[in-house]
């Protein structure tokens, strides 16, 4: 199994990826069950601490490969299946996230959604027409500022509404499966492999419907966003930045998501879903959380051996080159490893094993 050293007050010493993953779940059904105001200060915290574990999983599913693109869902190993979920949870917690720059929360879910889609799909999970993202409105001012809104016609306001009606239909079906298959497993002693493979997959199918309608609701709120930051922009300007400086702490720095994918090449494949919000891969990420502190910097620790991970590759292959030639040898009947061989039994005939160390003995 994985394993991944933490540097926090929370998680010290190392921790599996499933049990990052597990206590990460544990958070995200605390703050679905709570009563409490989501802008509490107590849930905020939460939803943060469960971003923050996510997002270490991510990247350990990520350095560990356990996702491929040439892979269908039928070749993933059933314990791997819940990290397909990864970027579904953290768009769901993105969402619930309290700050000034709502765009940017809407727009960092929009990627989370639109890669958990795109991966389900072309792994054979789901079969769902993933709705292209809309223009940027933003992006040229004056051309939309003269263009007028087109009415939706009946045709296609009905076939939405009974796509609507279908998803839902379909969704509810799902939690009465997913009910009936939790009772299942937690009423087994041991739990089978196909019934926990089967309770995922259903509880993908079911985030999947989920994504689609939160991808539509942003689709709605974007344009309400673009008209109150352009009066925000124009009214309230000199009263925000007054705001800011008369504040004791400093505007929180954007939220960027973070996908599973290595490096630059991938990252334009996946999580692309909001060309203008870049996205971390793997190994930014990685610089992000030692330069924030909340990673050991490996070039500052003690090292654990004489040798770092890239002599250790040479030392592999030298090894395996010496095991070559030692075969070799014995199928020639080489003299000298003969003469060895010979020596060693005689000298293990006349020194019985543990002569040697009579120290501390009774």
């Amino acid at each position: 199994m994985f394993r991944f050293a933490m540097a926090s007050n929370d998680d010290p010493g190392e921790k599996k990826l499933s049990q990052i993953f597990d206590d990460g779940m544990t958070m995200f059904d605390d703050v679905n069950k709570t009563t409490e105001a989501t802008n509490s200060n107590s849930v905020q915290v939460q939803v943060k601490r469960a971003m923050r574990l996510f997002e270490d999983a991510t990247k350990l599913v990520s350095l560990a490969g356990l996702f491929s693109s040439n892979e269908n869902i039928e070749e993933v190993a059933t314990k791997n299946i819940r990290y397909f979920l990864l970027p579904a949870l953290l768009g769901t917690l993105s969402l619930k996230l309290c700050v000034e720059d709502r765009m940017n929360i809407v727009q960092t879910a929009e990627v989370y959604f639109r890669d958990f889609l795109k991966r389900c799909k072309n792994y054979g999970i789901i079969d769902i027409e993933i709705p292209e993202p809309k223009e940027d409105s933003s992006s040229d001012s004056t051309e939309s500022g003269r263009r007028q809104p087109h009415p939706m016609d009946l045709g296609t306001m009905a076939r939405e509404r009974n796509a609507k009606l279908q998803r839902y239909k379909e969704q509810k079906e799902l939690e009465s499966q997913l009910e009936e298959l939790k009772k299942s497993i937690s009423d087994m002693s041991l739990v089978d492999e196909e019934l926990e493979r089967k309770y995922y997959l259903t509880l993908i199918k079911n985030y999947s419907s989920q994504a689609i309608d939160e991808l539509q609701s942003i689709e709605m709120e974007k344009p309400l966003l673009e008209h109150m930051a352009k009066v925000k922009k124009g009214e309230n300007f000199a009263q925000a930045s007054e705001k800011r400086k008369q504040s004791k702490f400093p505007p929180p720095k954007p939220l960027q998501p973070i996908i599973i994918t290595r490096d630059e090449i991938q990252k334009k494949v996946f999580g692309a879903g909001y060309p203008s919000l870049p996205t971390m891969t793997v190994q930014e990420f990685y610089e992000k959380r030692i330069k924030d502190g909340d990673w050991p910097d490996p070039s500052k620790q003690k090292p654990h051996s004489l040798l770092d991970m890239a002599s250790m590759g040479n030392q592999d292959q030298l090894r395996e080159k010496e095991e070559i030639e030692k075969e070799a040898k014995i199928e020639s009947d080489d003299p000298k490893m003969l003469q060895e061989a010979r020596e060693w039994d005689e000298f293990k005939d006349e020194h019985r094993r543990g002569w040697g160390n009579r120290m501390n003995r009774s």
